[in-house]
This record gives structure tokens, C-alpha cells and sequence, in this order.
């Protein structure tokens, strides 16, 4: 191996054992524990509408789907639901039409909150798709839950055990950024003894105690969960009031779920907790003025309001923030950063490699063999074994 690729494999673990560090996680890292990506989430949804909806349920979906975009799955779907239900309360009949269906604002919002319904379901249960080679779907029940924590579990206990051997003491929480709905890496946290905050005070039923401005606590916790699309477990009450409340429990009452961050309606929903909160902690990681690691792993880019978020922080000069990209390749928004005046501050582990700015791919395998690396599970691995090992 080359000097330059020991080097970057050096770095990157040096990096990887950063004091002050901070990570992005997206659908990719659940993928594995039995919770669908987005899209077969939302082949799910359509199917549920179709055997468990009211009558035009599955009709009104299909309707609102041929109006987007070809790549556009359930978020964009209850997204443009939402701007429905704006158009409707703001006309005189307060419905809109759908083709030769009317629904009115009452309806909109009872459909909608049957799609999280089911969307909360199939994550607590799991979904795994069937495949091209014949191997069947297997849909997860209340009876017979088919998802695992064992790759989360891996993680944490390599991050909070293994990566800090050496280091006397971590000078702050390590935050965990997630745009998953799922409560895996809090179950992680939890079955590793591993202490952490997310906003909430109280123990199985808790209530949101973190709003928009508030300081992060510093008692001494191990990390801090920051879920930015909502979560399975959040509900809000009719007082305005955020619960985390236990799977099945019917107190206290739920007026409706916290799950889903809209896409189109993002700006409007980040003005109001507990969404404002949560991004003005995104915002505060990205811009520290110490140095820094922000770390992603299973993240798409797909979010454009979280890319800007990055990308408005990491280039102002005074930024210390270094970005590494856990990505099986580049995509066009990092590209577009790595060779930006910047992109000296961005690292992209691919399956091909790493990308350092504009340069790379360093430490690249043997074709035609791909690296893993750049996988939850093989993030773990470089957790436990150094990166350079995992490039043996």
C-alpha cells in the first residue's frame, strides 16, 4: 500500500477518535434490522391502504402519486397531502376533489393519520421486501416482530467502548443525528448501559422538556439522541403537549402522531417544536467553531433541507467542522463539495475507497472487489479494528 493511502487511513481513524464528534444516520443503517428504505415503505403503505383503508383510500393514493415526481415515495406523498388540506381549509366548502372523490379537511386529516398509522407500524414490526430471487416478503406482526438490534447494538458498543480505549475523557456527548422513525439506536443506548438525553423527561411515558433555544444538558451522558423526522413513539396531544409513550399504551391521549417531517411543507414545520429544536441542534453541531467531526452513515443526501443546513455551515471560513461521508459511492452533492473551496474538510469512505477534497480514491481495493466499509456494519469494523486493518 502507498504511503498517501496510509495516510488517509491514519487520518481517518484519528478522525473516528475525535473528541468532538457527531453523526447523521439515515434509512440505509436499519435496512438490516428489518425496516424497509422508503420505497418499499411505501409499496407497504399502498398495499395496507388497499386491504385495510376505507373505501378510496388506495384510489386517492394512486391519485396523489401520479401528480409527483417518478422517485417520489410516501414522504412526498403526505407531503402533498398536506398542501391539499391547506388548499382545502382555505376554501369555501373546505374539501378538495380528487378526480370523482371529494374529501373534506376532517377526512384529509383522519387519512392521514391512518397512513402514519401504518407507517408506524410496519417500522415497529418490520417489512422486508421480496427479492429478485424469488425470496418471499416476510411482514412482521404484533405477534411475530421480525426486526433486530443487533447491528445498532454492534455500533454503540464499538463507539462508546472500543473507539475510546486511550482517551482519558470525551469533552462532550457524542449527538446522534437520525432521520430514521425507528427507536433502535435508543434501544442500542439502552441495552448497552449507555446513558443518553433526547428531549424527553420521565421514564417509559415521557414528556418533551427540550424546546427551541434551550441549552443541551451537561450531565455527563454518553450521547444525545436528536431524531429530525419525529419518531414511532412521539405523540401529540390535544394540549400541544409532546409525548414518548410506550407501544400500545392509551394514555395520555393522542390527538394526533408525531412521526413524519414533511418535505415541501420543511420550512414551515422547522418554525415549531419540536422539529425547531431539533434542526437548531443540527445547526449548532455543524457550527461549532472548535474542531469537529460530523460523520454520516446511511444517509442518501435525499434531503435537501438537511443538505442546505450542512452545506451553509461547512462553508463559512471560520468553520472547523470536518464532514466524512460513509457513502457506497460519490453522488453529486458530494462531489460538489469535495472539490469545493472547502472540500479539503471532506472525506467520502467508498466502496472504492477514500476521497480526501478532491483527491482519491486512496486505500482502493483489488478489482474487481469493493470495500464494505462504508456499510453500518463495516463502519463497525473500522470502529473495532482500525481502518487500516479493514483495508488488508
Amino acid at each position: 500500500m502507498d504511503a498517501t493511502s496510509k495516510d488517509s487511513l491514519a487520518q481517518l481513524d484519528n478522525l473516528l477518535a475525535a473528541g468532538n464528534q457527531s453523526w447523521l444516520f439515515g434509512a440505509g443503517i436499519s435496512l438490516n434490522a428489518g425496516i424497509p428504505l422508503m420505497w418499499p415503505l411505501t409499496e407497504r403503505i399502498f398495499a395496507r391502504a388497499d386491504d385495510d383503508g376505507e373505501k378510496d383510500d388506495f384510489k386517492i393514493l394512486e391519485h396523489v402519486k401520479d401528480q409527483l415526481d417518478d422517485s417520489a415515495h410516501i414522504e412526498h406523498i403526505l407531503s402533498q397531502l398536506g398542501d391539499l388540506r391547506a388548499i382545502a381549509d382555505r376554501s369555501k366548502d373546505k374539501s378538495i376533489d380528487f378526480e370523482d372523490i371529494k374529501l373534506s379537511v376532517g377526512e384529509l386529516d383522519q387519512l392521514h393519520q391512518r397512513i402514519l398509522s401504518w407507517i408506524a407500524e410496519t417500522i415497529r414490526w418490520g417489512f422486508k421486501p421480496s427479492k429478485p430471487d424469488g425470496t418471499p416478503e416476510e411482514i412482521g406482526t404484533s405477534d411475530n416482530r421480525i426486526v433486530v438490534v443487533d447491528d445498532h447494538a454492534a455500533f454503540v458498543s464499538a463507539l462508546f467502548d472500543r473507539s475510546q480505549a486511550g482517551i482519558a475523557e470525551r469533552r462532550r456527548a457524542v449527538k446522534l443525528f437520525t432521520t430514521n422513525y425507528d427507536t433502535l439506536i435508543e434501544d442500542a443506548l439502552a441495552l448497552g448501559c449507555f446513558s443518553y438525553w433526547d428531549g424527553f423527561s420521565g421514564g417509559a411515558v415521557a414528556y418533551r422538556c427540550h424546546r427551541y433555544g434551550d441549552d443541551e444538558p451537561n450531565f455527563g451522558d454518553r450521547a444525545h439522541v436528536i431524531k429530525l423526522h419525529g419518531s414511532i413513539d412521539w405523540h401529540l396531544a390535544s394540549d400541544d403537549r409532546v409525548w414518548r409513550v410506550r407501544d400500545g399504551d392509551v394514555y395520555p391521549e393522542k390527538s394526533s402522531r408525531v412521526l413524519i417531517y414533511p418535505q415541501s411543507t420543511k420550512y414551515l414545520a422547522t418554525q415549531r417544536d419540536p422539529f425547531a429544536a431539533q434542526f437548531d441542534l443540527l445547526r449548532r453541531a455543524l457550527s461549532a467553531r472548535d474542531e469537529n467531526v460530523f460523520f454520516t452513515c446511511g444517509y442518501s443526501f435525499g434531503d435537501e433541507h438537511i443538505n442546505q443546513e450542512m452545506e451553509l455551515a461547512l462553508q463559512r471560513s471560520e468553520n472547523k467542522t470536518t464532514l466524512v461521508a460513509f457513502s457506497e459511492k460519490l453522488n453529486p452533492t458530494l462531489d460538489a463539495w469535495r472539490n469545493s473551496g472547502w472540500g479539503k474538510r471532506v472525506y467520502v469512505v467508498t466502496a472504492d475507497g477514500i476521497y480526501v477534497g478532491a483527491e482519491g480514491p486512496y486505500a482502493p481495493p483489488t478489482a474487481p472487489k469493493k470495500r464494505d466499509w462504508w456499510t453500518f456494519s463495516g463502519v463497525t469494523k473500522i470502529l473495532n479494528s482500525g481502518a487500516e486493518a479493514c483495508a488488508l
